[in-house]
């Protein structure tokens, strides 16, 4: 332990144990009664000496190496000098010299191999904590042989040769360069993204995951995952055909009694020996991953010797090519096993006796025997299997030779003489091809042999400078592999026959493996090399794919992978590794290399493509945190190089590139449906602001048309004492009204000043976020801190939204209890709240009765939504309804129309019209024209008039006092409002506090007033009203009346009047209040009468009057106008048209 480090005493309340003179800290709170503590258990506490540093003046806060500690130095003041200014600061945000020390002594170690080599080595009590080692791993071991052993493996040794033949030099080289393009323009991406901070173990997925958000990370991740696996299952059956094929051939369990049997059993055989392989590897990485650790240099060894041999070999057939005959019958080539010599008959002892190829062609040895077509019309011709460098040969190998399954592999430079009947060429001993071959299946079977350029990154918490190595390990591996992929494609064109090259299992050279036979000294070289390098390989992939779907797992972005995150007691990813072996053993149960090659190569193209996307989408936002040290990339490259993943997939097969995609995209939408949300600060989230604040500009350039108009809704909530949400069906019905379609703001206003309030504000917010999330509203959320409510909902109104991304509606509840509410304010901030939203052009939605209205879950039944059409509001009542039948709890209702007709206006010309009208706004509705009769205005409408004037003269006869004692008061307490808050801070009471305070004594009442507006509206209630309890309330009974009308002309012992003497009274009456009282009675008793059964009621809602005056007027109106309804929705128009007949 470093000497800067000491151990330091923990607190009285807390356990203790020592073991060997080191403290360790356990808190009360983690140890269980009864429980002992064993000294391995415990946490050693450790903290930086108090002696003085280079950083900082030895004080404990900036010596700590832990970020915001602040536990061993709470309640001491900071007592420096230096930095006494931001001692505030200084409680939850270190000192930058704490900061510094920190970042300077950075460690990033795997959680790996090596942490679980140490756990299965330290058993028992006795262990003992081994200090942590720092990275130490350079360029060339840490990432270019990794990469190198990664990207040169099973492809090389047992397909290259046989691509080479079907393709030719040419198209092969353009095979190679494609391919290799793709992972070094892939590697130069990476490079940017892995040298742009640090990255902690998991490489690739991190990278990617982190670049492009949990949705895309999860997505390319699992198909990485796949990849991965899917390459286990590849080098597992390259390692069972080089056995079953080139070593130990007799091993085979299943053998073909028939030449076309043969494919067949062939696959059974890998099959069978491929899960016995697979089940072994499985155990051996179960049981320890450290053997695989070990035996890495082994197959980096065999994979290095080997292709110095193929160099060696190369080099040696310029002077002295091996002699590998090759046995031609005609220009076919034939499979050379079961006869030893190329001839049809020989002599011996001056006797012409068949050979071994005669009976394979022939139905007996005599030479008087009848013999296949072809067979007899051509001659048998012995050809070198590798002619050498200076052969030429080359010329005949530039172009390929492709073709159906079960074409035969021959020599176009030979002479051949047709058969008639080739019905038995499939029978005979022929070399063929066994599958259909073409240009776009070589590039899926070949891309397999450049992946495993991500190995250097996985590694990269193993690495001394990560940013350094990855970049140029990386890199260099890509041009040492492609120098090699590139002169093998010429050296095998340029040194071996056509007709060996197409010879895919190397049976026209007695069985052995193509490139084994170029390779000096000895064929076995390349065998038992390739054998060992496809066993590391699967290993490695087995041992490599479990931690990542761990990885994935643990950052729990998919629920339902959240068991793979568990393993043993060390870390080992045991369950991950047992779904790793079922998939893996899909792959092997296929059985065909050259089936499974193009499954792996779409999902490691996937993963290039999306980690090309990250770097080009980091690099166009040019967010501010991007900043590699890598500097030789560009986003165009990145583009080419995802353009090139991308053609690449499509290439080498379409539908397995579809199906690739479709899993992709399933576990995209997965994840953004039920994974858990990240914020890794990725670049699809800078993506999202940039293409929002691009169409934000492009929305304000113009105001929407009125085919694009929708109700963009700003949602104005009431809230309770607790801050939740007072009416949540206002909630719903924003949801059914708005079907998740366009802008919804709900925004709320607490009285107060933010500072005092900011808690509040907060908890209000997330109670209003979890009511959206509950009424599956989907939208922003907004509470501002006002000094009253009229000015916080006028600022709501004002200022909500961004740009061309504007509400354009409001929606809010009414105030039921206006009447019974002791304090006008409320239905005073209803009607300024209308008056603003007609000043500001927007549509006003009132709900009456709102916590009547359906939930989400509701489904009503046959009924009708009623549309009272009384004044043209720019046909937002007709659009209404139309957008509410679009969700499931309104689509059963029907849509019924009602205008009103006066007397001069012709009826059922009017109903015609109308018809005609929503034909052409292609709506359904009902139509109904009613007429109203002008008639007399009733008595009940004068009585209403005349008592709601008279409880409106009232209201303000109480309100004009108290009115002007409240300017007074609020004069005076403004002017000394910051005289007092000097004093209250300082302790002394100064001269201009005693006029304040003398004022607060002698008029309590007024300043509660200020405070508590129910309070004193209840308390000037009483005052002024000379009634008994029953009459609190402000409605005006005519008891009341007629009590102050007696007071105020002084008569004595008036009795209460019949209706027919108040005809008087009525005559002093506002005649206008009389005619709008009775419009709203008239009208109310067709709408009930009409409507009182519909689901909801739509009506035109009147305007405020323009005469402040009259506003409580205005409420008694609506009142009267809405009595009876259940549901009802007033309608106000923004003063445009939103529904328009035309396409």
């Amino acid at each position: 332990m470093s000497d800067r480090f000491v151990v330091v005493p923990v607190g009285q309340g807390d356990e203790e144990c020592s073991d060997g003179g080191n403290n360790y800290h356990v808190p009360d709170s983690e140890v269980a009664e009864g429980d002992s503590i064993e000294p391995q258990d415990a946490v050693p506490i450790l903290e930086y000496s108090r002696e003085p540093n280079r950083y900082g003046d030895g004080m404990p806060k900036e010596s700590s190496p832990f970020i915001n500690n602040t536990d061993n130095d709470k309640g001491n003041l900071y007592d420096g000098k230096n930095m006494a200014l931001f001692e505030e600061e200084m409680d939850s945000n270190p000192m930058v010299s704490s900061l510094l020390n920190k970042l300077a002594n950075y460690t990033n170690l795997t959680q790996g191999v090596k942490e679980h080599e140490e756990a299965d080595d330290d058993e028992g009590p006795a262990k003992t904590k081994k200090p942590v080692k720092s990275p130490a791993l350079g360029t060339l071991i840490g990432v270019y042989l990794p990469c190198l052993q990664n990207i040169l493996g099973v492809i090389l040794f047992l397909r290259l040769t046989w691509i080479v033949g079907t393709a030719g030099i040419m198209e092969s080289l353009a095979i190679v360069v494609m391919t290799c393009s793709c992972t070094m323009l892939t590697a130069i991406s990476m490079s940017a993204i892995a040298t742009n901070g640090v990255v902690p173990a998991g490489g690739s997925y991190y990278m990617i995951s982190r670049s492009l958000g949990p949705e895309f990370g999860g997505a390319v991740g699992l198909c990485f995952y796949l990849g991965t696996t899917f390459a286990g299952s590849m080098y597992i059956l390259g390692t069972i055909e080089i056995l079953l094929t080139y070593i130990v051939p007799s091993a085979a369990i299943f053998k073909a009694e028939k030449k076309e049997d043969e494919p067949e059993a062939l696959l059974n055989n890998m099959r069978v020996y491929g899960t016995c392989c697979l089940t072994l590897m499985s155990l051996v990485v179960f049981v320890g991953v450290k053997y695989v650790n070990k035996l890495a240099l082994v197959f980096l060894a065999c994979v290095i010797l080997s292709i110095l041999a193929i160099y060696a070999g190369v080099i040696k057939t310029a002077f002295e090519p091996p002699d590998f005959p090759i046995c031609l019958l005609g220009n076919r080539t034939l499979q050379n096993q079961n006869f030893d010599q190329c001839l049809k008959t020989m002599e011996v002892d001056n006797v012409t006796v068949t050979t071994k190829l005669w009976s394979l062609f022939c139905d007996s040895p005599d030479l008087n025997a009848t013999c296949n077509e072809y067979f007899t019309l051509n001659n048998v011709t012995v050809i070198q299997g590798i002619p050498g460098l200076t052969s030429g040969v080359i010329r005949d190998n530039i172009w390929g030779d492709y073709g159906p399954n079960g074409m035969l592999v021959e020599n176009k430079h030979q002479a051949s003489e047709p058969a008639a009947d080739t019905s038995q060429d499939i029978y005979m001993p022929y070399v063929a091809n066994d599958i259909t071959t073409f240009f776009t299946l070589l590039v899926g079977i070949y891309f397999p042999s450049v992946t495993g350029i991500m190995a250097g990154s996985n590694r990269s918490g193993d690495l001394r400078d990560a940013q350094k190595s990855i970049p140029i390990g990386t890199i260099m591996a890509i041009a040492t592999t492609t120098f090699i992929y590139i002169s093998s494609v010429i050296l095998f064109g340029a040194c071996i026959e056509g007709v060996v090259l197409r010879d895919k299992f190397g049976d026209s050279v007695k069985g052995n493996l193509v490139i084994g036979i170029l390779a000096w000294p000895s064929p076995w070289v390349i065998v038992i090399g390739s054998f060992f390098s496809c066993c590391g390989a699967g290993l490695q992939s087995l041992t490599g794919a479990p931690r990542l779907l761990q990885a994935i797992a643990r950052d729990g972005i998919v629920p339902f992978l959240q068991v793979f995150g568990h393993g043993k007691a060390n870390g080992e990813p045991t369950w991950a590794l047992l779904l790793t072996g079922g998939i893996c053993e899909i792959g092997i149960l296929i059985a065909s290399l050259d089936a499974v090659a193009p499954i792996l190569s779409m999902f490691f193209l996937m993963c290039y493509l999306f980690v090309n996307l990250a770097c080009a989408l980091q690099t166009l936002l040019r967010t501010p945190n991007w900043r590699p040290r890598f500097k030789f990339y560009h986003w165009a490259l990145s583009f080419l190089g995802a353009s090139l993943c991308l053609s690449l997939m499509f290439i080498s097969s379409w539908y397995y590139a579809l199906v690739a995609m479709l899993i992709a995209g399933c576990i995209y939408k997965y994840i953004e449906y039920r994974g858990a949300e990240k914020e890794w600060g990725d670049g699809i989230n800078g993506l999202s602001l940039n293409a929002a604040r691009y169409a934000l500009i492009r929305l304000e350039e113009a105001p929407p048309h009125t085919k694009n108009w929708r109700p963009q809704m700003l949602l104005l909530l009431n809230l309770d004492s607790d801050h939740t949400v007072k009416h949540p069906r206002l909630l719903s019905f924003c949801t059914q009204l708005k079907a998740g379609k366009g802008l919804t703001i709900v925004g709320s206003v607490l009285e107060g000043t933010y500072m005092t309030k900011e808690a509040e504000v907060k908890k209000a917010e997330q109670n209003i976020k979890s009511s959206m999330t509950m009424e599956r509203t989907k939208g922003f959320c907004h509470v501002v801190a006002s000094s009253n409510l009229r000015d916080g909902f006028s600022h709501l109104i004002q200022t909500a939204g961004l740009g061309g991304m504007k509400h354009n509606t409001v929606l809010m509840a009414w105030p039921g209890t206006w009447k019974q509410s002791n304090d006008p304010v409320s239905w005073k901030n209803f009607i300024e709240t209308v008056r603003e939203t007609t000043a500001a052009h927007q549509a006003l939605l009132v709900a009456k009765n709102v916590d009547s209205f359906p939930t989400n879950a509701d489904r009503l039944g046959q009924g009708t939504i009623d549309v009272w059409w009384i004044v043209h509001d720019g046909g937002l009542l007709m659009l209404l309804p139309f957008l509410l039948r679009q969700h499931k709890v309104w689509r059963k209702c029907k849509m019924r129309i009602f205008t009103v007709a006066n007397m001069d206006d012709n009826s059922i010309q009017m109903k015609k019209d109308l018809q005609m009208f929503l034909y052409h706004l292609r709506l359904d509705a009902e139509v109904e024209v009613v007429e109203m009769h002008d008639s007399d205005i009733s008595a009940f409408t004068y009585e209403k008039t005349l008592v709601m004037e008279q409880r409106s003269q009232m209201l303000k006869q109480m309100q004009l006092s108290r009115t002007e004692r409240e300017r007074e008061i609020q004069s005076i307490t403004d002017s000394s409002r910051s005289s007092i808050r000097r004093n209250n801070q300082t302790g002394a009471s100064g001269s201009e506090s005693g006029p304040s305070r003398e004022l607060e004594d002698t008029q309590e009442d007024e300043a509660q007033l200020i405070h508590d507006r129910n309070t004193a509206s209840h308390a000037a209630l009483n005052d002024k009203a000379d009634a008994g309890p029953d009459r609190v309330h402000m409605t005006w009974t005519k008891d009341k009346f007629l009590t102050e009308r007696n007071r105020n002309r002084a008569e004595a012992n008036m009795g209460v009047r019949d209706i027919f003497n108040m005809k008087p009274e009525w005559e002093s009456l506002n005649q206008s209040n009389v005619r709008r009282m009775h419009t709203a009675v008239k009208l109310n008793e067709v709408v009930v009468n009409k409507s009182q059964g519909a689901h909801l009621v739509l009506l035109n809602m009147p305007g405020p009057p323009k005469n402040r005056g009259g506003d409580e007027n205005y409420m008694e109106f609506l009142e009267v106008l809405l009595e009876g309804l259940n549901r009802v929705l007033l309608v106000r128009g923004g003063g445009r048209e939103v529904i328009t007949i035309y396409s």
